[in-house]
């Protein structure tokens, strides 16, 4: 059933044709991404990113996130929506790569589907998801709360947003836990922590060189749950995050 949200989603992305006569806007772009690991020995993710953003009414697909619309009203001033969505998830370690974590086994990335709701009233929206492990990684569950604004100063546009991030006890165990067998062939004492929540706090902001050139940043900090700050695994509490980009974006 997860692998045929994942072709169901393509395949409508696909086909799909808008059938409203106004224009859509897309924006397109490409800039490095990083992001901290709160391990052990363990070095920051340095990877190209593609950024695109796009909404029709139909699909989306904002930054790394796509998604398609099943139910829902896009307003001038209100807009709601039901949709299917998958995401990636870069995060975990490979033991091989850092002496500190040798002996465990390996936290592999992934990619996570569910439902979506998204709601907007002028700049501010709300958007929350229940996503599942499509690849059966950590094969759980978590729930995703985004509330944020948009502000404008001068010629630079900031969209900050809070975050809330409730992870099943299984997403933790995975991620930052010490099974038995681990714990008997390294240094590393048995760990099975509960679920948790994650707290982030998030920013993107753009700047305008030219009517469809700009530059576009993103921040974001994360506050892993508490029972995960308490992993042997575990040096640091926060995960950094953030992308630099330039993007174009048009008419069609």
């Amino acid at each position: 059933m997860r692998y045929l949200l994942i072709v169901f989603i393509l395949l409508v992305t696909l086909y799909a044709e808008d059938s409203e006569e106004k224009k859509q806007k897309v924006t397109i772009g490409l800039g490095p991404y990083f992001q901290t690991q709160p391990y052990k020995g363990t070095e920051s993710i340095f990877i190209p990113s593609p950024v695109i953003f796009f909404d029709n009414s139909l699909f989306y697909v904002r930054w790394s996130r796509a998604g398609i619309y099943f139910l829902g009203n896009r307003g001038d001033v209100i807009s709601w929506g039901f949709s299917l969505t998958i995401q990636p998830r870069t995060f975990g370690y490979v033991p091989e790569e850092t002496e500190s974590l040798k002996g465990m086994n390996e936290r592999k990335t992934t990619f996570e589907g569910g439902i979506a709701f998204s709601a907007s009233y002028k700049e501010k929206y709300i958007e929350m998801m229940l996503l599942t492990d499509i690849l059966d990684r950590h094969d759980s569950w978590i729930f995703k709360t985004e509330i944020g604004d948009e502000y404008k100063f001068s010629s630079l546009h900031f969209y900050p947003s809070l975050i809330l991030i409730y992870q099943s006890k299984e997403f933790i165990n995975y991620y930052y836990g010490v099974t038995e067998e681990e714990a008997s062939r390294t240094s590393f004492s048995f760990y099975s922590p509960g679920d948790g929540i994650e707290l982030g706090l998030q920013t993107y902001i753009k700047y305008p060189i030219t009517d469809t050139l700009s530059i576009l940043a993103n921040i974001r900090a994360d506050i892993i749950p508490k029972n995960a700050q308490n992993s042997p695994l575990v040096v640091d509490n926060i995960i950094y995050s953030g992308l630099f980009s330039l993007i174009y974006s048009f008419e069609y």
